[in-house]
């Protein structure tokens, strides 16, 4: 049995939820209103909106998250409903589950610290494991045929555009020659790759030299910015209204996707600017609650390094 099949809520603790008031409070739960959470995770979102006296559908593509948030959240009895589901699915998902709408929805688009410490998930590039990187391990793509398979030219687009990795060409270079030679397996000779490829002022960098490159991988891997999308244009028809939406995003690529797409639904007229009075028929569907992201303290940030980059978008249905 493997470490991903005996994981349980205790093993799950270290996991630090990323602005867990703020996010919270941003949905302003009311008693017995219907919530999703489309990123389950550990359940550190999910456990503080059911103990607000919400009632919950909580969702993951993770079947190990869904597993120990089981556990962890099971004194909630039928106040929470698991689904194993894409949070860009919503759409199916409450259609399936015969849910015309819900009161709130919540999504934080990071990594979990678990599938990071994992070594076996191939998360992380601080341990040596085989290239996966799928949160759903059904998937058929992996970290292995990206790295293995795509061209080199594509290799430098997602380092580029995912991991804003200003090296992309030499490690998408490095990378094409190291396997023409043989394949490479493992997150260990990734890194070993991607060192080999940048300056030495790069390697003095506090920042760990393989970090942007695995964002960007892990990101593609699990279509991270085509789910986001997803999730974004369903935001109308899937929130009742007065219903709130809680973002956390954690790359800038992500946070500008989230803040354009919301800004559409409050104030997408197309009308050019000289016109007297709107023609072109637009009505807002939702109001910004946050005009700027939240982001985390100081004292977080001290607390639990990984939230650094956190962003908070919160928006309501009109």
């Amino acid at each position: 049995m493997s470490e991903l099949d005996t994981i349980t809520a205790a093993d799950a603790a270290p996991h630090v939820t990323v602005l867990l008031a703020e996010t919270v409070d941003g949905l302003n739960v009311r008693e017995g209103g219907l919530y999703y959470d489309g990123t389950l995770g550990f359940g550190g979102h999910s456990e503080e909106i059911l103990r607000r006296g919400g009632r919950l559908i909580a969702a993951d593509r993770d079947e190990m998250a869904l597993s120990a948030s089981r556990e962890r959240l099971a004194q909630y009895g039928d106040r929470v409903q698991f689904v194993r589901a894409n949070f860009g699915d919503i759409e199916q998902t409450l259609k399936t589950l015969e849910v015309a709408g819900v009161d709130g929805i919540l999504c934080d688009f990071g990594v979990s610290s678990p599938q990071l410490d994992i070594a076996e998930r191939g998360f992380s590039y601080m341990s040596s494991a085989p290239l996966d990187m799928r949160m759903n391990q059904d998937d058929p793509l992996t970290a292995h045929t990206v790295i293995n398979e795509w061209s080199e030219a594509e290799l430098k687009r997602i380092l580029y555009e995912f991991g804003e990795e200003r090296y992309a060409p030499r490690i998408a270079g490095a990378i094409a020659r190291r396997r023409e030679k043989r394949a490479i397996e493992t997150t260990d000779e990734l890194v070993d790759i991607i060192r080999s490829a940048m300056p030495i002022k790069a390697l003095r960098e506090k920042q760990h030299p393989a970090k942007r490159s695995f964002q960007a991988v892990r990101m593609i891997v699990n279509n991270e910015a085509g789910e986001i999308e997803n999730l974004l244009n369903a935001l109308p028809r899937v929130l009742n209204p007065q219903g709130r939406v809680s973002l956390i995003t954690f790359h800038s690529g992500e946070d500008t996707l989230v803040k354009v797409k919301l800004k559409s639904y409050v104030d997408g007229c197309t009308c050019p600017p000289n016109f007297p009075k709107c023609v072109c028929g637009f009505m807002p569907t939702m109001k910004l609650i946050t005009r700027k992201p939240i982001i985390p303290t100081e004292a977080e940030i001290e607390a639990n390094p990984r939230a650094r980059s956190a962003k908070l978008r919160i928006a309501e249905r009109l």
